[in-house]
């Protein structure tokens, strides 16, 4: 039996074990029942320590239950996926993320087990093995969710996703087509796909809203077309059509009048029929995939000479870049990129505005005031002349 040799307090009691280490005993707050400590003490200051600290815990509502952290993580990231209102698109893309990337290290190991130092190595470990750094930071903010869940629930302290940088990564910059390349494209892929090109580097609109868009979404004479909806193809090949993403997906998006004729040929030869009728339309007449004209993209690339490696989602790179060259603001571009944040806008305000050009040539025009309409020196050391 355990010595009973101890110290009765307020709350607890700290006593003495057969081994010599201290053991710190208290009421569960939540079930009144007797519980003992998880670790046990070298000397009786240290679990007296121990006691008042977990005391200080119950009074402050931070106290979690040491044994909740034992639910098993696979079980309790599968009841996330599930009890969260997602889109069927989204709850198979966590589904898949889950299963690929985060159950494989961590599946086997209980919610609480799952430490900051476990964290570094399942990410480092990713990494390592080649998987792509945007991937990474999904599966890494995924985790970061369910373990907040997890902190919320109170079956664990605090959240061991505290990678200072985990949760974002530089996006690579994408090629971006003149106008000239893009109506070379157009031409090169053929008159079934023609408009396709031209309305998505024009119009800008993603390739779900592309594959989405019915006959009455198109004004021609207003020249504008409205996003009302975006397709999804699911892993099975499913196709769905969902609300956009957010209500700035919601939108009409103008189009120069120099495509209305490719327009008008295209509902005229290859679009569905009736007023529910999509715009674009397999080469069978089915929905439009990706799949559907993926080679005819590759070989039309080709036939205009455009040697990058230029995905078709980077038309819209091309209509976002003229619009801010236009002189569009950034809640102009927002609304017609459809994106909710500054974020994306102003990427391709830095990449075309005009505007610190024209604050060079000023400073410029400053300087050669200055130096009494004198052209400025060259740097000494550069070997560059100064003209005459």
């Amino acid at each position: 039996m355990a010595n009973t040799k101890g110290n009765r307090r307020r709350f607890g009691s700290v006593r003495q074990l057969p081994s010599g280490r201290w053991q710190v005993r208290y009421r569960d707050p939540l079930t009144g029942q007797l519980r003992s400590a998880e670790d046990t003490y070298a000397t009786k200051r240290d679990a007296e320590v121990a006691l008042t600290l977990i005391e200080a815990s119950i009074v402050t509502d931070k106290w979690t239950d040491p044994d909740a952290g034992s639910v098993n993580f696979a079980d309790f990231a599968a009841t996330w996926i599930k009890d969260r209102k997602l889109e069927e698109s989204t709850r198979e893309r966590y589904a898949t993320v889950l299963r690929l990337h985060i159950l494989p290290k961590l599946g086997g190991r209980s919610v609480g087990e799952i430490s900051p130092p476990r964290v570094r190595a399942w990410r480092s470990g990713l990494l390592d093995a080649g998987v792509g750094e945007p991937s990474v930071v999904k599966a890494y903010q995924m985790l970061r969710a369910i373990l907040n869940t997890a902190v919320d629930d109170g079956l664990i302290q605090r959240n061991p996703c505290r990678i200072k940088g985990a949760d974002t990564y530089d996006v690579p910059e994408r090629p971006v087509l003149t106008v000239p390349e893009v109506f070379a494209v157009a031409d090169a892929i053929g008159p079934r796909w023609r408009a396709l090109v031209l309305v998505t580097a024009f119009a800008t609109l993603r390739f779900g809203e592309l594959a989405a868009l019915r006959r009455r979404d198109v004004d021609l004479a207003a020249r504008i077309v409205r996003v009302r909806r975006n397709q999804a193809e699911l892993n099975s090949g499913k196709l769905l059509d969902k609300a956009p993403k957010s209500a700035a997906g919601f939108r009409p998006v103008a189009f120069p009048a120099e495509i209305v004729p490719a327009f008008v040929h295209h509902l005229e030869h290859f679009a569905g029929q009736g007023p529910d009728g999509h715009v674009f339309v397999g080469p069978r007449g089915g929905r439009l995939r990706r799949s559907n004209f993926r080679d005819d993209w590759v070989s039309a690339r080709a036939k205009a000479g455009i040697t990058e490696n230029v995905h078709f989602h980077d038309l819209r790179h091309t209509g976002n870049t003229l619009a801010s060259q236009s002189g569009a603001s950034t809640r102009e571009l927002m609304t017609r990129m459809g994106h909710s944040t500054t974020r994306a806008a102003l990427i391709y305000q830095h990449m075309t505005s005009e505007r610190d050009r024209v604050l060079a040539d000023r400073m410029g025009e400053a300087v050669r005031q200055a130096l009494g309409e004198q052209s400025p020196p060259a740097p000494s050391g550069t070997g560059v002349a100064r003209p005459d």
